[in-house]
């Protein structure tokens, strides 16, 4: 055995003493938690009702206590810095000299903060203030930091380590130093199905912008491999540590690209310890609604524009689709009867500009019965009522109440979306709005009953266009209640749990969260940024993204007024990403070549990492693909640990999903290209790319290049 293999094994023996101690730590509080929830469970034989709300207040934060210690096993333990003794790590790693710099204070960072039976501190929560040196130290700024070690392991057992020497001149005798870099060490490690933990991997400008202040605006731009999604995660846990009453309890949304993208990405927030961020995709926004299918770009850019509100303006003050055209009422011997021309004027004054049309339906059928009222006066009815009297003969009336439920009826985003799925109304409502190669374009493109992605920020525009009818209020239920004739909660935790839980009792479609978090933020339309604007009006928001991937083809000047619209007049903060971490310098430069065809002097983020190993671009008969592309994936799944996507044209999805269909499918993932976005893998078939350029684009293409980590194949027909 060498000698760094000899220094190697002793230094994870070392590391291994001090997990152990961790996990003998964390059993004892996983034993006093369990002991704590049986103990609730026995208060329930006092037999009184304060024993009971009593028991549930304990039983409560008992077992929340024993599942955040559950949820952090798994590798708890994963950094260390050693620093120079006497540094105060409390105001950002300002330094104060102790009397001998050679001495070592040593502290260990993870996902959990533990602390002994002493309560000396064994684990450092990575959110704290004294953990945020082990992702801003540098060698060039310390930050007091003498070496900052990265703790790999397998369960409870350490696996690995590597060393960053960031002070070599205060590093004491015998300090040892293993490893070749932790961080491009990490980035090799396999990633697995879920997105990889990379808690230990943040760095300095990565960092700077998840501690960023929490009001206002933080956006991060940054290309391929820079982490920014990881800064968006690590974000939203950073707010929830270090502010939980207002970020739990108003509540903080993720927004991804697509629903693969949100699947990937579920269970990063649990491993940074919070469980309480609601993860939506920019086709599941509507509650009850998860939408999948895309449209081409050109048509998403055409349904993505402003200009669709003025289309479905007009559509919300149609006349509905086989509707009554005419109303005929026999009232005392003589006929009364509204034409069409005279319907469609009672439906314009009461649709003045801005109402809502489910919320003047009132005003509609006060129109109806004014109307008809004139119309009895005029033709001399005998024994006329007051014109009170008389609404109330036509109400009790069941051929005229059948007339306005057809008439006016309410009416839900979906029916009105359906409406353009007829040729000659969409023609009619986009007339001199949008061009008649646009309306050509969107001709057939709506499917009622199974919306686009694009579809479902129109839904949500109709629904704030209609409105919705008025409703009586529903009681709240007292959190106070016990039973009837005693309100009462017996112990401080129990009033704080129950001001708690009707604090977070949210409607199904909650517009009032405290921070939103967009991701892949360059493909988001000007409408989805009115549909996730109305539900931040009170937030802070986290804005990632890179304008060199976006799929918006649309009026730049558009985009940045209705984006302008979500965001508001609140403060931003910018900061830019400009190191690559997840591809190899050779694959990146193939990626790099292509968006640079586009925008040559396009400043781009550096590749770290070179593994040696070109993309492999071959090409092949159409005949071919098939076989080739069985060989390509899995000839990949043979060569990397990890997880390998095959990527294709978005048509081709399922064509190409059924040639690969006898792979294990644990390990592969087919997707299209434009599902790929904020996707990894380690390795990547990129199937028939020429056609991905033709169909959405060299910056859609340019995406798909650069989602491998180790090893890329592209496959041309």
């Amino acid at each position: 055995m060498t000698d760094a293999a000899t220094t190697l094994q002793q230094e994870i023996a070392a590391e291994q003493s001090h997990v152990d101690r961790v996990y003998a730590r964390l059993a004892q509080l996983r034993q006093a938690a369990v002991r704590a929830e049986k103990d609730g469970y026995r208060l329930a034989r006092v037999g009184n009702f304060g024993a009971l709300v009593e028991r549930d207040a304990m039983v409560f934060h008992a077992a929340r206590r024993r599942q955040a210690l559950d949820a952090e096993h798994e590798g708890l333990v994963f950094g260390r810095l050693d620093l120079r003794k006497g540094l105060d790590m409390r105001e950002g790693g300002e330094q104060r000299e102790g009397p001998d710099l050679r001495d070592v204070t040593v502290l260990y960072v993870g996902r959990l903060g533990v602390r002994g039976e002493n309560a000396e501190p064994l684990v450092i929560d990575w959110r704290a203030p004294a953990a945020a040196a082990f992702y801003q130290a540098t060698a060039a700024e310390p930050r007091g930091v003498i070496r900052r070690r990265m703790i790999q392991s397998s369960g409870e057992k350490v696996t690995n380590i590597e060393d960053d020497l960031l002070d070599p001149g205060a590093a004491p005798e015998g300090m040892r130093v293993v490893g070749d870099g932790a961080l491009l060490a990490t980035l090799a490690r396999a990633t697995g199905r879920g997105m990889r933990d990379i808690v230990a991997t943040i760095q300095r400008e990565q960092d700077q912008a998840i501690r960023s202040p929490a009001a206002g605006v933080t956006i991060v731009s940054g290309g391929p491999g820079t982490g920014k999604t990881a800064v968006a995660l690590h974000r939203a846990a950073y707010l929830l540590y270090s502010d939980r009453s207002r970020f739990a309890g108003g509540g903080i949304m993720v927004v991804g690209p697509s629903g693969v993208f949100v699947e990937y990405i579920a269970s990063v927030l649990p491993s940074l310890g919070e469980d309480t961020a609601t993860l939506k995709s920019l086709g599941s926004v509507i509650p009850g609604l998860v939408a999948t299918r895309t449209d081409t770009s050109a048509v998403a850019s055409i349904k993505g524009s402003l200009r669709m509100r003025r289309v479905l303006d007009r559509a919300v003050r149609d006349a509905v689709p086989n509707g009554p055209t005419e109303l005929r009422l026999l009232y005392r011997g003589q006929l009364l009867r509204l034409t069409r021309p005279e319907l469609d004027a009672i439906r314009a004054r009461a649709l003045p500009r801005g109402a809502r049309r489910n919320e003047v339906r009132r005003a509609g059928i006060d129109g109806l019965f004014d109307a008809l009222w004139a119309q009895a006066q005029r033709l001399g009815i005998s024994r006329l009522p007051e014109q009170i009297q008389f609404e109330d003969d036509l109400s009790d009336r069941s051929d005229f109440r059948d007339f306005l439920r057809a008439w006016w009826p309410r009416l839900l985003p979906r029916h009105v979306l359906a409406w353009l799925a007829e040729p000659e109304r969409l023609r009619s409502y986009a007339s001199g709005i949008l061009s008649n190669q646009e309306i050509k374009a969107l001709t057939g493109t709506f499917t009622p009953g199974d919306p686009t992605i694009a579809d479902v920020a129109l839904l949500d525009e109709l629904d704030e266009l209609l409105g919705k009818p008025p409703q009586p209020p529903k009681p709240k239920r007292d959190p106070y209640h016990v039973i009837d004739g005693i309100r009462e909660v017996t112990t401080y935790a129990d009033r704080q749990r129950a001001a708690r839980a009707a604090a977070t009792q949210r409607p199904d479609d909650y517009r009032e969260y405290a921070h939103i978090v967009v991701d892949e933020s360059q493909d988001v339309s000007p409408m989805q940024w009115r549909m996730l604007g109305r539900r931040g009006r009170l937030a802070s928001w986290t804005v990632v993204g890179d304008p060199a991937q976006t799929a918006w083809t649309g009026d730049p000047a558009e985009l940045a007024k209705a984006r302008d619209w979500a965001l508001g007049s609140r403060k931003r903060h910018d900061f830019t990403l400009t190191t690559n971490y997840r591809n190899s310098a050779e694959i990146f430069a193939l990626a790099a070549k292509v968006i640079r065809e586009l925008y040559p002097d396009i400043t781009l983020p550096r590749a770290v990492r070179s593994t040696g190993v070109p993309p492999e671009e071959l090409t092949v008969a159409p005949a071919d693909l098939p076989d080739a592309t069985r060989k390509a994936a899995s000839g990949l799944l043979a060569d990397v640990e990890g997880t390998v996507g095959v990527i294709t044209p978005v048509p081709r999805r399922d064509e190409i999903a059924g040639w690969l269909a006898d792979l294990p499918a644990e390990r592969l993932q087919v997707v299209t290209s434009l599902q790929a976005k904020g996707m990894e893998y380690d390795g990547v078939v990129l199937v028939a790319p020429d056609q991905i350029r033709g169909q959405d684009g060299a910056r859609t293409l340019y995406v798909a290049l650069s989602r491998a980590t180790q090893r890329l194949v592209t496959l041309s027909a």
